[in-house]
């Protein structure tokens, strides 16, 4: 095959999955505008300008979480990867769902690389942005690391083809998984339990409860970046499908949901509004008030994360917390007969 055929066989590919893409948004959206309470799903976000607002947030000094996930797995990286790896001599592999800058994840991957000789990462991601800025941080800092993108949208059921060899450590840090509902996050886990075989791991990072006051703040930065990365989505509907929406008709709203421990955000319409959506075409009310909610940010106890994984079908191992027990990291095994007696062993021999 010439190298003519090989790029416009590359090019159909990727208009092919634009096109699944843009589909899938518009589905999304014709869901969500259409109830009666409106939203749009969180996912939305990360196009190639939300990705990059979302890092940008990251690095704002009311946005806790970053820095303390991070100082978490700088800290215990290699005991980390040691309780994975265990005492068999086995390839492992680092499955990265949502995966972001991977900022994070070259932490892991270093530690890993000093156990084994060969590296895979996974990265799996709904935005091909994402996992191209994956694939070139980790190459950047860690070149021989071998990088497999998965471009999916890991929300809805699919098999991800995983590599059968040696051991998978999967990874849902960042507290993706308190952008779901309770019931939403267990079926997500209980999925990924279902892709993964006994003696692999997760990795699941949580945003932990605390006072509203550094939540509300993390959520709403007095230099206006969440609020840009908010209405992005906006902007978003107005690229990919023809939407009309104006943005300084919307504002953002960041509220702490006590009663259902999460923060949420809103983008809440200024005035009364008609929106059009050439790609659905469809117009849309808005009254002056009316909000589409896009966004959940469940925080945890350290019972509602044992519970949470008991009921997905994971072994939790071990947490490591920050000094102030702001933020979680949790290790978890998928087990079966064969290893759950080894576990039991270890707790009568401590």
């Amino acid at each position: 095959m010439n190298s003519c055929s090989v790029m416009d066989n590359l090019t159909a590919q990727s208009m092919e999955t634009r096109s699944k893409e843009i589909a899938a948004v518009a589905k999304a959206v014709l869901a969500g505008l259409s109830a009666k309470k409106k939203s749009l799903p969180a996912w939305l976000f990360y196009d190639a300008a939300g990705s990059r607002l979302f890092e940008a947030i990251t690095r704002l000094p009311e946005y806790y979480l970053t820095a303390l996930e991070h100082s978490i797995f700088s800290q215990y990286a290699g005991e980390m990867i040691d309780m994975v790896s265990g005492l068999r001599n086995e390839q492992l592999s680092v499955l990265e769902l949502g995966a972001g800058s991977a900022s994070k994840t070259v932490v892991l991957l270093r530690a890993l690389m000093t156990r084994q000789a060969r590296t895979i990462y996974l990265p799996v991601d709904v935005s091909e942005a994402a996992l191209q800025s994956a694939s070139k941080n980790v190459h950047a800092v860690l070149p021989t690391v071998e990088v497999q993108p998965i471009c999916s949208e890991f929300t809805h059921e699919k098999n991800l083809d995983l590599p059968r060899e040696g051991r998978r450590l999967a990874l849902y840090i960042g507290s993706s998984i308190g952008n779901f509902d309770p019931e939403d996050a267990i079926e997500l886990l209980q999925w990924l339990y279902s892709q993964l075989k006994p003696g692999d791991a997760l990795l699941l990072g949580t945003d932990m409860v605390k006072d509203a006051a550094p939540l509300l703040a993390a959520y709403n930065d007095r230099t206006g970046v969440t609020a840009a990365f908010n209405k992005n989505i906006l902007a978003r509907l107005n690229r990919e499908l023809g939407a009309d929406f104006a943005l300084d008709a919307f504002e953002h709203r960041a509220v702490w949901n006590v009663a259902k421990s999460r923060m949420e955000m809103h983008l809440e319409s200024q005035r009364q509004q008609t929106i059009r959506i050439g790609a659905l075409d469809r117009t849309f009310e808005f009254r002056r008030g009316e909000s589409i909610h896009t966004e959940n940010c469940y925080k945890f106890t350290p019972e509602n994360v044992a519970d949470m994984l008991l009921k997905s079908g994971f072994a939790r191992e071990q947490s490591w917390y920050d000094a102030d027990n702001w933020f979680g990291v949790h290790l978890a095994r998928v087990v079966d007969s064969v290893t759950m007696p080894d576990a039991d062993a270890d707790e009568e021999a401590a």
